[in-house]
C-alpha cells in the first residue's frame, strides 16, 4: 500500500483530517465544525472536550474515504490554530476551563499594565513579539488566577500548559507525552528565540509557573505514540507538528532565506524565511521560529494584513456588487486599461503591518461619472497585492534579503488576475502550487520527515508540484505610479477615526 500519513489540521473553527500518499496525494478527508463560545464581548472561547471530540470524527471519517485501516497509518502529523491556550490535569487530562483563543482580548489591561511597567522592550527583545493579549502567556496567567485554587495546583504540579497541539498529542497518547515544538512554542510570549526554549525571567515576569509548560523538542521527530485505546485503534508515532503559518511555509517548500509564502485568506498571512538568522524587526514585524529540524532552527518574519478576502465578501455582503466572491475576477478583467485610478484602501479595522493604524478607516478614492462595478471589483483584488507588496518591502528591509519569488495559497489564490497582478507589483514571479492545503502538506512533509517516509528536504521537494508560475511583466516606471498612487490613498485613510472623534 505504501505510506499513509495522517494529518491532522485543527483549525480556529474546525478541525480536517486528511490521508496522504507519499506522492503528497491526498487520498481522502473529514472535517467537523466545533462551538465558538463568547461569554462576553471580546471574549472568545473553545471547549477543549469538543476539540478532541472532532478530531476524532474528523480523521474517522479521513480513514474511511481513503479506504486506510487503522494499522496503516505511518505516521501522524498536525498543524494547529496558534496561541489559543488551555490548562488540563495532568491526571485525568480534564481541562480546568474552556480554550481562550488567540483573537480573545481579556487579557489587554494586563498588556497594558505590563507595557506602563516599561517591560515592552524586554519582551519585544525576548520574544520577537508585540507585547498584546493575541499572545498565549497573558491568557496563561489569566486562567491561573480566574480559576479558584488553579495557580496552587500548579505549584504543586497537577496542572499543564497547552496549545492546542500539546493538548491533542496529550489526548492521542492518552497523557504520555506534554510536548510542543518551536513554532508553536515561539509564539507564548514565553520562549526566548536566542535560546529556543522558555526562559524563567519571562515566566517570572508574566506569572506563569515554568514546571506548567511542555518540552519544546523539534518539528519533525518523535513526540510520542498514539494509544489505540484513546485514537480509533490507531498505533502510530506523531512525527511532525507545525503552528499552520509556518506549516503553510514548509508546506510550500519555502525552506531557503529569501523564501516567502502569503496565504489569502479573509485577512493574509505572509511569512519570509530569514534561514538560521535571528531577524529583529524594525517595521512592527513579528520574529518566530518558523521549524526546528536536527536541532536547528529557521526564523520567519510574519506581516498581518487584517482585510483581504473580507474586502471582496463586503462587496457582495453589504455592497450587493457581485453574487459571488468568484465573480469579481471576470468583472474586474472588463477592464483591459486597467484601474483608472480607483484605490480601494480596506481599512475597515484599522491597518495591519507594516503601518499599524488602528483608526485608519476604509477609503474608496479616485470615482468619476464612469466608475462601475467593475471598478469596485478590481480596486478589492488590487488591493490585495499593494498589501502584500507593502510587507514583503518592509521584510526584505528587515532582513537584507531581496524576494525571489512569492509563493500563494488560500481561496483567491485561485484567482489568475490577483496572482498576474502581484507578480506585476511586487517584480518577482508568484507561483502557485497544484495542491493549494499547503497547511495540511507542511504537517505531512514534517511527519514523513520525521517518521523516514523522506529521507531529505530535496526528496520532499520532488513531492510538492507547481500549478502556474506568474512571471511579472509591467514596467519599473508603471509599477512606481500605481505603488504612489496607492501609498497616497493610505495616506489619506489614516488616522481618520481620531478625526471623528468628539
Amino acid at each position: 500500500m505504501g505510506a499513509r500519513i495522517l494529518a491532522i489540521d485543527a483549525g480556529t473553527t474546525g478541525v480536517r483530517g486528511f490521508v496522504l500518499d507519499e506522492t503528497g496525494r491526498i487520498l481522502g478527508s473529514g472535517y467537523r465544525e466545533f462551538t465558538q463560545h463568547f461569554p462576553q464581548p471580546g471574549w472568545v472561547e473553545h471547549d477543549a472536550d469538543e476539540i478532541w471530540e472532532a478530531t476524532l470524527a474528523s480523521c474517522a471519517e479521513a480513514l474511511k474515504v481513503s479506504d486506510t485501516a487503522p494499522d496503516a497509518v505511518t505516521c501522524i502529523g498536525i498543524t494547529n490554530q496558534r496561541e489559543t491556550t488551555l490548562l488540563f490535569e495532568r491526571d485525568t487530562l480534564r481541562p480546568i476551563h474552556r480554550a481562550i483563543v488567540w483573537q480573545d482580548r481579556r487579557t489587554a489591561d494586563a498588556c497594558d499594565a505590563l507595557r506602563e511597567a516599561g517591560h515592552e522592550p524586554l519582551i519585544r527583545e525576548r520574544t520577537g513579539l508585540v507585547l498584546d493579549a493575541y499572545f498565549s502567556g497573558t491568557k496563561a496567567a489569566w486562567l491561573l488566577d480566574a480559576v479558584p485554587g488553579a495557580r496552587e495546583r500548579a505549584e504543586r504540579g497537577e496542572l499543564a500548559f497547552a496549545t492546542i497541539d500539546t493538548w491533542l498529542v496529550a489526548r492521542l497518547t492518552a497523557g504520555a507525552a506534554h510536548v510542543t515544538e518551536p513554532s508553536n512554542a515561539s509564539r507564548t510570549m514565553l520562549l526566548d528565540l536566542a535560546t529556543g526554549d522558555f526562559s524563567d525571567e519571562l515566566c517570572a515576569l508574566l506569572r506563569v509557573p515554568r514546571a506548567i509548560l511542555p518540552e519544546v523538542r523539534d518539528s519533525s521527530g518523535h513526540f510520542g505514540d498514539t494509544a489505540p485505546d484513546a485514537f480509533l485503534g490507531i498505533a502510530a508515532p506523531i512525527t511532525g507538528i507545525a503552528g499552520d503559518q509556518q506549516s503553510a511555509l514548509f508546506g510550500q517548500g519555502a525552506w531557503a532565506p529569501g523564501a516567502s509564502k502569503n496565504t489569502y485568506g479573509t485577512g493574509s498571512f505572509l511569512l519570509f524565511n530569514t534561514g538560521t538568522e535571528l531577524v529583529r524587526s524594525e517595521a512592527g514585524l513579528l520574529t518566530s521560529i518558523g521549524w526546528r529540524l536536527d536541532g536547528q532552527d529557521t526564523y520567519v518574519l510574519e506581516g498581518a494584513i487584517f482585510v483581504t478576502g473580507a474586502s471582496v465578501q463586503w462587496l457582495r455582503d453589504q455592497l450587493g456588487v457581485v453574487t459571488h466572491a468568484s465573480d469579481t475576477e471576470a468583472m474586474a478583467a472588463e477592464l483591459p486599461a486597467g484601474n483608472e485610478g480607483v484605490y480601494l484602501v480596506p481599512a475597515f479595522t484599522g491597518l495591519g503591518a507594516p503601518h499599524w493604524d488602528p483608526h485608519a478607516r476604509g477609503l474608496l478614492i479616485g470615482l468619476t461619472r464612469g466608475t462601475d462595478r467593475r471598478h469596485l471589483a478590481r480596486a478589492a483584488i488590487e488591493a490585495m497585492a499593494y498589501q502584500t507588496a507593502d510587507v514583503v518591502a518592509a521584510m526584505s528591509a528587515d532582513a537584507g534579503l531581496d524576494l525571489a519569488e512569492l509563493r500563494v495559497d488560500g481561496g483567491a489564490a485561485a484567482n489568475d488576475l490577483l496572482c498576474r497582478f502581484q507578480a506585476d507589483v511586487l517584480g518577482v514571479p508568484v507561483v502557485r502550487p497544484r495542491i493549494t492545503e499547503t497547511t495540511v502538506l507542511g504537517a505531512a512533509f514534517l511527519a514523513g520527515l520525521g517518521a523516514g517516509v523522506w529521507t531529505s528536504l530535496d526528496e520532499v521537494a520532488g513531492v510538492w508540484q507547481l500549478d502556474r508560475r506568474f512571471e511579472p511583466r509591467m514596467d519599473a516606471a508603471e509599477r512606481a505610479r500605481l505603488l504612489a498612487g496607492w501609498h497616497e490613498a493610505v495616506a489619506r485613510s489614516g488616522g481618520w477615526a481620531k478625526v471623528l472623534e468628539v
